[in-house]
């Protein structure tokens, strides 16, 4: 039978199933009669005619010439670079390309060491499968307890840390470090003299230590939130209701000082707490505004009264002036004809009387008619 092979090709003979020998470029005749057949297979890539064990092959002087080996210990990756150009991750133990028109080379990092090192850019890591290694990011405000087979080894700040999962079994826990805020709703209290009231209350805290908090607190807000309803029940049960509405400051400041005096429990460091809201029932709050419309009337009323004194006081104030001063009474005389005069077309006046006296004879003429 006529075989053609071409230049970018190689036949790989076997007769009655067993390899013999490669042949490159040219036109062989091998009888089919006697067991013969030619395996083709274009030189480029990796070599795909493996049903015969590469071992076997390498005894081919030009097969071993044409190709090239390579074979990935344990505990390595391998990173497959054609023509020196990075193309993917080499995800098996052995490989074999031909070495013909292109060059084939496998660059080895050893995953011995878990934390990746620098030889591992970026580019090569975007092509490593995730199931290799385990990447955590760190954010602004955060730490991040570091754990091999869980056991802590290092407590992480803000970057992104890759670390190989083949030597450990490797996990993180971040942790936020910034104040938060949290707030207590519609708490319900009955005060000193029995009256039941809602409060709403807000407190600022942050987390002290993440390894110490990692050991002792698994629900830090709800532990939280149980810790600051005992302080307000504790502190605001022992005031009556007008005491509450007066001190509102004073007792905030001792809610949060009782707070301080707990937080080594939560492993956190409270930073301001204080009553945002307080919610009266609402026939209190009815009575409240009854009382509270009643003494606004009684200080509107008060204040009516000074000025009603004031006023008089000060009539009688211009009323002596002007009789201890008969130009400053000759004055208001004028004043008093001007304003008059404004809202009158004529008047007749003569001289036999004071311009007051005249024009109160006026006015009383006027009433009588």
């Amino acid at each position: 039978m006529k075989y053609k092979i071409k230049d970018n090709q190689a036949g790989f003979v076997i007769k009655n199933g067993v390899f013999q020998k490669m042949v490159t470029a040219g036109v062989y005749y091998f009888p089919k009669m006697f067991g013969y057949e030619i395996v083709i297979e274009e030189m480029t890539g990796e070599v795909d005619f493996l049903d015969v064990p590469y071992q076997v092959l390498v005894k081919d002087a030009k097969f071993l010439d044409a190709t090239v080996h390579m074979e990935i210990p344990d505990g390595t990756a391998g990173f497959l670079y054609v023509n020196g150009k990075l193309t993917s991750f080499a995800n098996r133990k052995e490989y074999t390309f031909w070495n013909v028109f292109d060059k084939y080379e496998i660059k080895i990092v050893s995953m011995e060491d878990t934390l990746m090192g620098g030889e591992v850019t970026r580019q090569m890591q975007s092509l490593i499968p995730v199931k290799f290694y385990k990447e955590i990011a760190v954010g602004e405000g955060e730490t991040c307890l570091l754990y091999y087979d869980n056991v802590m080894q290092d407590e992480l700040s803000k970057g992104t840390y890759r670390y190989w999962m083949y030597t450990h079994n490797v996990t993180g826990k971040i942790f936020d470090m910034k104040q938060k805020e949290l707030d207590i709703v519609g708490q319900e209290i009955l005060t000193k003299d029995k009256i039941g009231i809602r409060m709403n209350v807000a407190c600022m805290y942050k987390i002290r230590n993440a390894v110490e908090f990692a050991e002792k607190i698994s629900d830090l807000k709800g532990q939280l939130y149980s810790a600051v309803q005992l302080a307000i029940r504790e502190i605001v049960g022992n005031y009556k209701l007008d005491e509450i509405l007066e001190a509102k400051e004073r007792i905030s400041a001792e809610i949060y000082t009782v707070l301080k005096e707990r937080e080594e429990m939560f492993c956190v460091d409270f930073l301001a707490a204080g009553i945002k809201d307080i919610i009266l029932p609402g026939e209190i709050r009815e009575i409240m505004n009854s009382v509270l419309v009643a003494e606004k009337t009684a200080q509107a009323n008060v204040i009516s009264r000074r000025e009603e004194v004031a006023s008089t006081r000060s009539l009688l104030n211009t009323a002596k002036l002007m009789e201890e001063n008969k130009t400053l009474y000759k004055l208001k005389e004028l004043e008093y004809l001007e304003r008059i005069c404004e809202k009158v077309g004529e008047i007749s006046v003569n001289g036999n009387a004071g311009i007051v006296e005249q024009l109160g004879r006026l006015i009383a003429t006027g009433q009588a008619l």
